[in-house]
């Protein structure tokens, strides 16, 4: 009991020795900072173990209304905002000018950091200071730099020890122990605790293979990143030296889009399987194609962006490489206009989809079936059975005609039957094949034409126009070859003829025979007549 009541005394004695020092010590201290590298530097200078007297450091700041108290909170709290953000200070990088002038805001004013616009030295009279501004914003910025109440944790964990070993105090070797323990159990919840809930249930309602595909390879980056936003948020309350913590700040802003880039990368793989499930449900087969493709531009775009993001976590100036991206992208654009043209006319195809796999299409001299659809260009299997690439520009604007887009599929041909087949035979054989037609399973009923339809030079005409609701070439061949046949087998059974192209050399007068030519000893009465007798027939 005496000795914590010595204790007790020996602090408080220390207190009302070292305070008054440290006060008096700041009295003596400059306080008129020429050019913003001074007025920075005793901003810093003074806040290092070390050196600490908080009343000088506040110095360099705009008092104001202030009180001295609220002055020198604002200065330490400045300072773990800086090395909170990882944004550590070349101090040889500040103008060292009593003049300094910034063209872009036109004021005598030196912005410290582009994180933190808001915060940047100004000349007042002859006296360079953080700005008033940049004063009022302190805390609003120090919230938002340790967020979710671990600002309280500033003010708690110094006080648990001042004893230093290798650099760092007791309490910051505990903080980084507790990070890296708390690191390992989220790792440890997210993969192995809550997916072994997860493929519990989803092996219980038989989804064992949707476990497999959908969460193995989100799990792991997932967990990943959620460590890496758990350790951006706590690396700066461990108040680490100023490189270290800056160090190890942005190597946590960098790892959080780097492990979402992975965790996306690997959710564009999941939502590919998705789409080829709902691609095999429709019938349209251009959707088969159309995965592979979307996939890869999510991909390509999922990288880019990781790599900005990166970039952006290590607070390199992605503005620069942005814009040489864009004049190196019209550069390439203007070198490969076909290429882009090729690329936005498959697109083009993808949208209004004029044909799909397997379709049969003709335009121009392409002829033949859709076997598939890239990103330059389309390849057509032909009837050869060779293999046509045509580029995306040029088939997207042509004229295609798609003949897989039939509803049905026409059969046109003419029936020659000879000159000699009586009038009556000829209309029973017309019945018939109009009878062979609609029997038939696979021919369109509500439409077709079956009609003696012309003289040929040699023949008789049939004309046959008929249509055949099948989904294929082969089909249709089929149905063709079912169709003639029972043609043949009619004309067979009711003795027609079916004529050639054939010439007759006729001789018109033989010595001592009659002629071939008929004699037309009738009057035109006697001619009208047998026509009123012909129709009398009827």
């Amino acid at each position: 009991m005496r000795s914590s009541l010595t204790r007790l005394i020996a602090i408080f004695l220390f207190f009302c020795i070292s305070v008054p020092q440290l006060w008096s010590q700041a009295d003596s201290l400059p306080d008129r900072f020429s050019s913003p590298y001074e007025a920075v530097y005793n901003h810093l200078n003074y806040l290092q173990d070390e050196n600490y007297i908080p009343a000088q450091a506040a110095k360099s700041l705009f008092r104001g209304e202030r009180t001295q108290k609220q002055l020198n909170n604002l200065a330490v709290e400045l300072k773990q905002i800086l090395d909170g953000s990882g944004n550590y200070i070349q101090l040889d990088d500040i103008p060292k000018s009593e003049n300094y002038y910034d063209s872009l805001t036109r004021r005598n004013r030196y912005v410290l950091t582009k994180d933190f616009p808001e915060i940047y030295v100004q000349l007042y009279g002859d006296k360079w200071q953080f700005s008033d501004y940049s004063v009022s914003q302190i805390d609003r910025i120090h919230k938002d730099v340790f967020p979710y109440g671990t600002d309280k944790l500033l003010n708690i964990l110094p006080n648990l020890g001042t004893t230093k070993y290798l650099g760092l105090h007791l309490w910051q070797y505990l903080g980084i122990l507790i990070l890296l323990c708390v690191g390992f159990l989220i790792h440890l919840v997210f993969t192995v605790v809550l997916r072994k809930i997860l493929f519990g249930l989803l092996h219980k309602y038989g989804k064992l293979d949707l476990a497999n595909q959908y969460l193995n390879p989100v799990v792991k980056p997932f967990s990943l990143m959620i460590i890496a936003v758990f350790a951006k948020i706590l690396i700066p309350v461990l108040q680490l030296p100023a490189l270290i913590a800056t160090t190890l700040v942005l190597l946590s802003k960098a790892l959080i889009p780097f492990f979402a880039a992975i965790f996306f990368y690997k959710l564009v793989d999941v939502l590919g399987q998705y789409m080829r499930k709902m691609a095999d449900r429709t019938q349209n087969t251009l959707d088969d194609q159309l995965v592979p493709l979307v996939t890869k531009m999510l991909k390509v775009f999922v990288v880019i962006i990781g790599i900005v993001g990166v970039l952006n976590g290590f607070n390199f100036d992605i503005w620069p490489i942005l814009t040489g991206l864009s004049i190196g992208g019209l550069a390439f654009a203007l070198a490969a206009q076909d290429t882009l043209k090729n690329f936005f006319g498959s697109l083009m195809i993808f949208i209004d989809r004029p044909f799909q796999i397997g379709d049969w299409v003709t335009s121009g001299d392409i002829d033949g079936t859709v076997e598939e659809v890239g990103f330059r260009s389309t390849r057509v299997r032909t009837f050869r059975d060779s293999v046509m690439y045509v580029p995306n520009s040029v088939i997207s604007n042509s004229m295609v005609d798609n003949h897989g887009k039939r509803q049905y599929r026409r059969f046109y041909t003419r029936l020659a039957i000879t000159y000699d087949t009586p009038a009556r035979l000829i209309e029973v054989f017309v019945r018939g094949v109009e009878e062979i037609v609609n029997k038939h399973p696979e021919t369109r009923k509500d439409y077709y034409n079956i009609f003696l339809n012309e003289y040929g030079g040699s023949a008789l005409e049939v004309m046959l126009y008929i249509f055949f609701k099948v989904p294929d070439w082969n089909n249709e061949l089929r149905c063709r070859q079912e169709i003639m046949l029972e043609i043949n087998k009619l004309a067979e059974h009711l003795g027609v003829r079916f004529a050639f192209p054939t010439q007759t050399l006729m001789i018109e007068q033989v010595p001592g025979q009659k002629g071939l030519t008929p004699e037309y000893k009738q009057t035109k009465e006697e001619m009208e007549e047998e026509l009123k007798a012909f129709f009398s027939k009827k």
